[in-house]
């Protein structure tokens, strides 16, 4: 009986007895506890050493006689027929990554982890916020429909026409965009948009430019490419259009309420940026992850409305609706919406239509309106109680957030990010520093995340900044 098993390996979820006997003996072949040729026990007693029945043994090594590595030949008893300690030293062989994987994975920013009384990190979502009733009413409605005749779809490849008719019509009437169903792509989340146009119009030897500090998603999926990132310096006007490059193919940018910054860009910078995209000929993606966020009552008007041909709009429904739905898009040229949908198919489909046509159910029937705007009212509060807290922090400079779900917070010198981020761990406060957002040096700072905690759990948190930092 040299070499086998002595005992079971630990169960997984929902697996069989006989499936974790195989298993355990699978693993001890591989590992070469029990070498190529050696004879295994007789039924009876290895059933008896594992503490299982015969039939279970039984079963497991009919499984692992036809995956090959056993062999049972009637009165010569079960042999092992698999050498283990190569097949070992072939799954632990590094692995052979394209030069797009290395890049995408140097860009990835992780998270830091760990458990918190306070958690002020950005990302989070906003559970209390989500209108879970007005989506579930939506997606059984859309699968009842499921089947009726619909309206030809010229370009399936695009998403639901009713969807992008849906869209269309709101970013119209809310953001001050021009939109025609044609120009919109449903996709899931301004990551993916960020992914299928880097892969489009990117490529090593070509620039992109980016506001600096910036989104780190869409650092990494421009310089996944292997072009040429060019950072566009943000000041309290956010990002400074003297600065751009002489020539890039993107710019990717978030004016409304830029990230991490929150500063939004002014109307006249606006009109720099769009004069110098049609100069140099460049496509600028305008991120409008924050809009329908907005503290005021209206938002301002998304940026693509001055220049549908040079500005691609990227949106998402994920934080003001909830992550689970994934339900972003993007709005470009007709052109550019053309070789995306040719394009499509080889690194990605549309996103699930039932999930797609109750969107449109939820704009249509009015419930996404009424839904932003008891949203926007608690974010506003919320928002509201951080800015007073946070005066307790003498010299934390706080930028007010005109949208979205955090704050940038400049730490007074000689306070590192680095330092406050371990203090305020020390009284069970998470906090984002913000010097991994950034390609070049800024003054040390922070993110605080609100959105998702009540006006109490954000006041006690800040006291206990406060009690480690006064």
């Amino acid at each position: 009986m040299t070499g086998a098993p002595d005992e079971l390996r630990p169960p997984l979820p929902g697996e069989a007895l006989h499936a974790r006997v195989a298993r355990t003996l699978r693993e001890a072949i591989l590992a070469g506890t029990v070498p190529e040729g050696t004879r295994l026990p007789g039924h009876r007693a290895l059933a008896a050493r594992l503490g299982v029945s015969r039939n279970t043994l039984v079963d497991a090594l009919a499984q692992l006689d036809a995956e090959g590595y056993v062999r049972t030949r009637g009165r010569s008893g079960t042999r092992v027929a698999v050498p283990g300690p190569a097949r070992v030293e072939e799954a632990q062989a590094p692995l052979p990554l394209s030069a797009w994987a290395t890049r995408a994975l140097a860009g990835h920013v992780p998270d830091a982890g760990g458990t918190y009384a306070v958690d002020f990190r950005v990302g989070q979502p906003v559970p209390d916020l989500y209108p879970a009733g007005a989506w579930a009413q939506a997606l059984a409605r859309q699968a009842r429909a499921a089947g009726q005749a619909t309206l030809p779809d010229p370009a399936p490849e695009l998403g639901p026409l009713e969807t992008r008719r849906a869209l269309a019509a709101y970013l119209n009437a809310e953001r001050g965009a021009r939109v025609t169903p044609d120009m919109v792509m449903l996709t899931g989340g301004t990551q993916a948009s960020l992914d299928a146009l880097a892969r489009v119009f990117l490529e090593e030897g070509r620039v992109a430019a980016l506001e600096d500090p910036t989104y780190p998603g869409a650092r990494a999926a421009l310089g996944a490419t292997g072009a040429t990132l060019f950072p566009v310096p943000v000041d309290p006007a956010g990002l400074d259009p003297a600065a751009l490059p002489d020539r890039a193919t993107l710019l990717y940018l978030t004016p409304g309420a830029q990230y991490p910054t929150t500063v939004a860009l002014p109307a006249a910078r606006q009109a720099e940026v769009v004069a110098w995209a049609r100069r140099t000929g460049a496509l600028i993606l305008e991120d409008d992850y924050a809009a329908d966020l907005h503290h005021a009552a209206r938002p301002p008007a998304a940026m693509q409305g001055l220049a549908p041909e040079r500005v691609i709009l990227l949106g998402s429904f994920s934080k003001s609706l909830a992550p689970v739905t994934r339900s972003g898009y993007l709005v470009a040229p007709e052109r550019v919406t053309r070789l995306l949908a040719g394009t499509r198919p080889l690194t990605d489909r549309a996103p699930a239509t039932l999930d797609a046509l109750a969107l449109a159910d939820v704009l249509a029937s009015g419930a996404y309106a009424r839904h932003l705007r008891r949203a926007r009212q608690a974010i506003r509060h919320r928002h509201e109680v951080l800015l007073a807290a946070l005066a307790a922090l003498p010299g934390w400079e706080v930028t007010p957030a005109r949208a979205g779900l955090h704050v940038h917070v400049t730490l007074p010198p000689p306070l590192s990010e680095e330092e406050a981020v371990r203090l305020a761990a020390g009284v069970g406060v998470a906090l984002t520093p913000a010097a991994p957002l950034a390609l070049g040096p800024r003054p040390p700072a922070v993110l605080l995340a609100f959105a998702h905690l009540t006006p109490d759990r954000i006041r006690e948190g800040v006291t206990r900044l406060a009690g480690a930092f006064t």
